[in-house]
């Protein structure tokens, strides 16, 4: 209906979803609307297509439609103020709650509800007292709302409020923010904050995040029409905390408002003192800083955060400091000193103590030590314990049931099985990750699935849609302003465009993400990205060999430096190759097996294996 009032040309499509929810495709509704609209100056006209003029407020009832809708309840004098009662509860209310508001006896009651019935204002379910009543349109309840004065509305929005409190505390403590909208309504901001504030706890407790970001950001603006007072800076941090883990499980650790909301979390704990909130708000900006690339800033912030968790008494705020710290130096490279702090995290954590923190902290500690102590466990030589550290953690992810903990165990066990070269278990690891992350809303971790089940993809001989299916990926995380494990994840994009025969491509890739490196100090993975560009330089035809094994030997000095002995196998592989066609066998052999036969577990890995048949052709 809407092409043929518009001329075909299209309508914004917050526009149509609010006719949607206005007309439930009624046509002389519909036809309405969309003519006040095109009337009202809310759009203008392009090819093809009309756009906003401006921000888009709730679209008001066009004054023939609002005439109709009021001569029929003006005709039901008798039973409307009944219908707008009814229309403050909500487009859909309960008989139960009707009667505890209305000043009506019963008996009246359900004859005024059946009087509405029958004249089509509103369906009802069930029967009385477990009856329930919804408003035929939207645009009824809309009209019977908006024909009462605003001291009318406001004095039954706080009526109904304080029933919800008083006489339906299961109500209150299951819907929280119904009883934080009568009050917002009613004018009464003050009792409106508390409820909006538990209101978003709740849902994110259930992991309801994008409810809770809604109740918090309400929360947050009605606080402002509040005068300034301790208890409001008080109440202003806890909303600010809980919006931060919310918005940082959605919109992904990286996002500009989760900086903002933690900056703003952390000026109003300067102002409150002493206070548990600031290890949250140092958290979230721990990992801000960490996913942006600033690792500095991370890395300060960390120690920062450890220093004051060890003036504390309670075990949490060292065991979370600890994890922080482990965290910003993995990604630096620094990994025998983040396995150690990984370590401890894991020690001081405790399952049926800790594991309440997921909704504080966002991430389950237990969960997130354990798996990224796995990934340094892999680089420092040991792929057997890694792979066992990294199912415990998802194991316990499965018990604490928390959904973002579940789906980053889910993707750091499919990275592990990743680096052992195992690509349809990497590929089972990341689908399931990915799907469940679809499903909740975690926009940077579907984006990091994408790119590892598209490297899966180029291993099982389907490179052009696995490649197409990382670049998807890879920009998808970048959108989220991520840029941590992107030197990783590039290496992965490169090793697939050689392994197509695209080494060209895969050089830029290497380029790109060295200069990252360069700019972040992301460097655990960065011998991996100096090895790669030596062995794709060994396809170009006008690459000087010399030039070829600085690279490779460059990345064996990082590995070296590092500790990372997983990763200085594969450099004296691929040095050792480069030898071998240089006829300089006993040196190949000699380099290969000093690193080779330091190794103790892993050998059914693919790189060990290939490490053992490249020995014995040098021997």
């Amino acid at each position: 209906m809407i092409p043929s009032l518009t001329d075909d040309k299209t309508l914004p499509a917050e526009i149509v979803e609010q006719v949607i929810a206005k007309t439930d495709g009624v046509s002389l509704f519909i036809e309405e609307l969309v003519k006040m609209i095109l009337e009202s100056g809310l759009v203008r006209e392009q090819v093809g297509r009309y756009v906003l003029t401006g921000p888009l407020p709730p679209l008001a009832i066009p004054s023939t439609l609002h005439d109709s809708l009021m001569a029929r309840l003006d005709r039901l004098s008798t039973i409307r103020e009944l219908a707008q009662l009814g229309a403050i509860l909500g487009r859909e209310f309960t008989y139960e709650l009707l009667r505890a508001v209305s000043p009506l006896d019963e008996r009246t009651l359900q004859q005024g509800l059946a009087q509405l019935v029958d004249a089509e204002l509103v369906y009802q379910r069930g029967l009385p007292p477990r009856s329930r009543y919804i408003f035929k349109h939207a645009l009824i309840q809309d009209t019977a709302y908006q024909s009462l004065l605003k001291s009318t509305r406001q004095h039954y929005h706080q009526r109904i409020a304080q029933v919800l409190e008083t006489r339906l505390p299961e109500i209150t403590d299951t819907q929280p923010e119904l009883v934080a909208h009568h009050y917002t309504e009613a004018g009464l901001n003050a009792q409106a904050v508390r409820y909006w504030l538990l209101a978003g706890q709740r849902a994110a407790q259930h992991s309801a995040h994008q409810e809770a970001i809604g109740h918090l950001t309400k929360g947050v603006e009605v606080l402002q029409t509040l005068p300034k007072t301790p208890e409001r800076t008080q109440q202003e941090l806890l909303l600010h905390v809980t919006l931060g883990v919310s918005l940082l499980t959605v919109q992904g650790y990286a996002a500009a408002e989760v900086e903002r909301v933690y900056t703003r979390a952390r000026a109003l704990c300067q102002q409150v003192g002493d206070t548990p909130q600031l290890f949250q708000v140092l958290r979230g900006l721990v990992m801000f800083y960490l996913v942006r690339g600033q690792l500095q800033m991370a890395q300060d912030l960390a120690e920062q955060r450890l220093r004051q968790a060890e003036r504390q008494p309670e075990g949490a705020p060292r065991m979370l400091g600890q994890y922080l710290l482990g965290l910003v130096l993995f990604f630096r490279g620094v990994l025998g000193v983040a396995v150690q702090h990984f370590a401890q995290a894991i020690t001081a954590y405790d399952c049926r103590q800790h594991r309440h923190l997921a909704h504080l902290y966002g991430i389950d500690i237990g969960v997130t030590a354990q798996s990224h102590r796995a990934c340094a466990l892999w680089l420092l030589g040991y792929p057997d314990q890694a792979l066992a550290q990294s199912q415990e953690a998802l194991t316990l992810a499965q018990e604490v049931m928390h959904p973002l903990s579940l789906v980053g165990a889910q993707l750091w066990l499919a990275w592990l099985h990743q680096f052992r070269q195992e690509a349809q278990t990497t590929h089972d690891r990341a689908t399931g990750s990915t799907i469940l992350a679809t499903q909740q809303g975690f926009a940077l971790y579907v984006a990091w699935g994408i790119v590892t089940q598209g490297w899966a993809l180029t291993r099982q001989e389907q490179r052009t849609a696995g490649i197409a299916q990382m670049r998807e990926g890879i920009e998808a995380a970048a959108a989220t302003g991520a840029e941590a494990w992107s030197p990783y994840l590039l290496a992965l994009l490169a090793e697939a465009y050689g392994a197509a025969g695209q080494a060209e491509e895969g050089l830029r890739v290497l380029a790109d993400a060295r200069a990252m490196v360069t700019r972040t100090g992301e460097g655990f993975y960065e011998a991996e990205l100096y090895r790669l560009a030596g062995v794709l330089h060994l396809t170009h035809p006008a690459m000087a060999q010399a030039e070829v094994e600085g690279n490779i030997t460059h990345a064996l000095t990082i590995a070296r430096r590092q500790g990372a002995k997983s990763l200085e196998l594969r450099a004296a592989m691929s040095l050792a190759r480069l030898w071998q066609r240089q006829g300089k066998r006993d040196e190949a052999r000699q380099l290969l097996a000093e690193v080779y036969n330091w190794f103790t577990e892993g050998f059914d890995t693919a790189d060990l294996q290939e490490a053992k048949a490249l020995l014995a052709e040098l021997t």
